[in-house]
C-alpha cells in the first residue's frame, strides 16, 4: 500500500494566501457591492416565517436603535457581502460575529471563558466576511455614543491588526494546540490598565450570577404536590397550548440522542414537569424558543432551551457553497446540527448539554442549558479605552476560530501585517455603517 501524500506545510499554505493578492488586490476588500438592493424585502421574508403575534415585538425591539437594527440584519449584510469582492478563502465562521455576540459563560469545569456565543447562522464563509461584521459593529456602536472618530478608527483599526497578528501566532502551532487554545478571562483582561479590569470585573460577577439554578428560582413556582411550573410573563413568557406542548416534549426526548453518553445518564436523573414559549434576542425574536423546566426527585430544577434553527443566512442569503461534507451533515442532521457542529467548532469550550433534534412539524431545533453563568458586555457604558480592549478582545477570539480552518495559513498570508487590510476594512465599515443606517431609518418610516 503506498502510504498517503502529506499535506502541504505551513509555508507552502501561506504562499497560496500571498498568491491570491493578485486576483483579489487588499484594497478591493474597501469595495462596497453595487448590485440590486432590498433590504425592508429581505425582513419582511423573515416575518413571513415567524409566529405572527410577536412579529410586532420584533419590529419594535429592532427599531429601538441602529445597532439594534443592524444586530437584527445579519440576513441582509450577508446578501450584501456576497455581491461584493471576496477573497474565497472559506473558514468555519460565526455568520453573525458583532461586538454584542461575544461574552462569557461557564465551560464545563465551572470557570468562566471569554468566547464567541451565538452560532445560529454559522457557516463556512470567506474569513474576511466575520471581521467585517465584527469591525462593522465596533463603527456603528461607537457611533451610538457619539464616541470621537479618532477613538472609534483607532479601535476597528486595532481590531484588524489583533486578528492578523493572533491568527499569524495561532496557525504558527501544531493544530492540537490551536485546539486546545481558551480565553481565560483573567488573563485576556488581567494585564490592561485599571479601567479596563475594573469592567471586566464587574461584567464578570454579573455572569457569574447568571446560573440555571438562580434563574429558576425566579422563573419559576411550586405546586402543593411540589412539582415546579413557570410563572407566566407575557409577552416574553407564555405557557403553550397542550398540543404543541407533546410536540415539544417529545423533541426533548429526542435530544438527547444527540448528545454523549454522560449526559444521557443526567438526564435521567430528571423529569420534564413544564414547558414556556420564550422570546429571546433581536433578529430571532418570532422563531420558535421554548424553556423546558426538569426536575429532580428531591426539587431541584435544571432549565433547558430549545432554539429553533433555520438556514443559514450565510447560504441562504450569501450563496456560499458549503463543503461536500457539510451539506451532507446538514442533510443527516439538520439545521440544529448544522448550529451545534459550528459551535463546537468555533467555541474552545462548549457547554457538555449541547444537542439537537431533527425536524418537528418542519422545524429544526438547537438544544443548550439556559444562563450558565452567560453574560456580555454592553460596548456603549464602556469608556474609550476599554472599549478599544474589549474590541480587541474580540477580534483575538475571532482568530482562534478561524485558526481551526485548514487553509487558515492562507489567510495568514493573504492579510500580511494587517495593514492594508485593516485601512480597506476600515474605508468598508464606515460605508456600510452609513449604508446599514439609511436602511434603519428606511425600516423605521416602514414599519410605522
Amino acid at each position: 500500500m503506498s502510504p498517503t501524500p502529506l499535506l502541504p506545510d505551513h509555508g507552502v499554505r501561506e504562499a497560496e494566501g500571498r498568491d491570491r493578492r493578485r486576483d483579489v488586490p487588499r484594497s478591493r476588500l474597501s469595495r462596497l457591492g453595487d448590485g440590486r438592493r432590498d433590504p425592508i424585502g429581505i425582513i419582511q421574508a423573515q416575518n413571513a416565517t415567524r409566529m405572527p403575534d410577536l412579529v410586532p415585538l420584533r419590529v419594535e425591539r429592532m427599531a429601538a436603535s441602529p445597532f439594534a437594527f443592524y444586530r437584527g440584519t445579519a440576513a441582509i449584510m450577508a446578501a450584501d457581502l456576497a455581491a461584493g469582492p471576496s477573497t474565497g478563502i472559506l473558514v468555519p465562521s460565526c455568520g453573525d460575529a458583532h461586538v454584542a455576540n461575544f461574552g462569557f459563560y461557564a465551560s464545563p469545569q465551572r470557570t468562566l471563558v471569554f468566547d464567541l456565543n451565538d452560532f445560529d447562522e454559522g457557516a463556512w464563509a470567506p474569513w474576511e466576511w466575520d471581521v467585517k461584521r465584527l469591525v462593522t459593529s465596533i463603527v456603528i456602536s461607537g457611533q451610538a455614543v457619539n464616541r470621537n472618530q479618532r477613538v472609534v478608527e483607532e479601535a476597528a483599526l486595532s481590531a484588524v491588526r489583533t486578528y492578523a497578528r493572533h491568527l499569524a501566532a495561532t496557525t504558527a502551532t501544531s493544530p492540537t494546540v490551536r485546539y486546545y487554545l481558551h480565553f481565560d478571562p483573567k488573563t485576556v483582561f488581567g494585564e490592561l490598565d485599571a479601567e479596563t479590569r475594573r469592567t471586566m470585573r464587574k461584567a464578570m460577577r454579573e455572569a457569574k450570577h447568571r446560573t440555571g439554578e438562580r434563574a429558576a428560582r425566579r422563573l419559576t413556582e411550586r405546586d402543593e404536590d411540589g412539582r415546579l411550573r413557570f410563572v407566566d410573563a407575557p409577552p416574553t413568557m407564555t405557557h403553550v397550548d397542550e398540543v404543541v406542548e407533546e410536540n415539544i416534549l417529545e423533541a426533548i426526548r429526542r435530544y438527547t440522542e444527540s448528545v454523549h453518553v454522560d449526559i444521557r445518564l443526567l438526564m435521567r436523573h430528571y423529569v420534564m414537569t413544564d414547558i414556556v414559549r420564550r422570546v429571546v434576542g433581536v433578529g430571532s425574536v418570532g422563531t420558535q424558543c421554548a424553556l423546558v423546566l426538569l426536575q429532580d426527585g428531591d426539587g431541584n430544577a435544571l432549565l433547558l432551551q430549545a432554539k429553533e434553527a433555520g438556514r443559514s443566512v450565510l447560504i441562504e442569503h450569501g450563496g456560499i457553497e458549503q463543503p461536500a461534507e457539510v451539506t451532507a451533515y446538514i442533510e443527516e442532521h439538520g439545521e440544529g446540527g448544522r448550529v451545534v457542529a459550528l459551535q463546537r467548532i468555533l467555541q474552545a469550550l462548549s457547554d457538555p448539554m449541547l444537542g439537537h433534534l431533527r425536524a418537528v412539524r418542519g422545524i429544526d431545533f438547537y438544544v443548550r442549558q439556559f444562563r450558565d453563568m452567560k453574560g456580555g458586555v454592553d460596548t456603549e457604558l464602556l469608556e474609550d479605552v476599554p472599549f478599544r480592549h474589549y474590541a480587541d478582545a474580540c477580534s483575538a477570539v475571532l482568530a482562534r476560530a478561524h485558526a481551526q480552518a485548514v487553509v487558515a495559513p492562507a489567510v495568514v498570508g493573504y492579510i500580511g501585517n494587517g495593514r492594508v487590510v485593516g485601512e480597506a476594512i476600515l474605508e468598508w465599515a464606515y460605508a456600510y455603517a452609513e449604508l446599514s443606517r439609511r436602511d434603519y431609518e428606511l425600516f423605521v418610516d416602514t414599519a410605522i
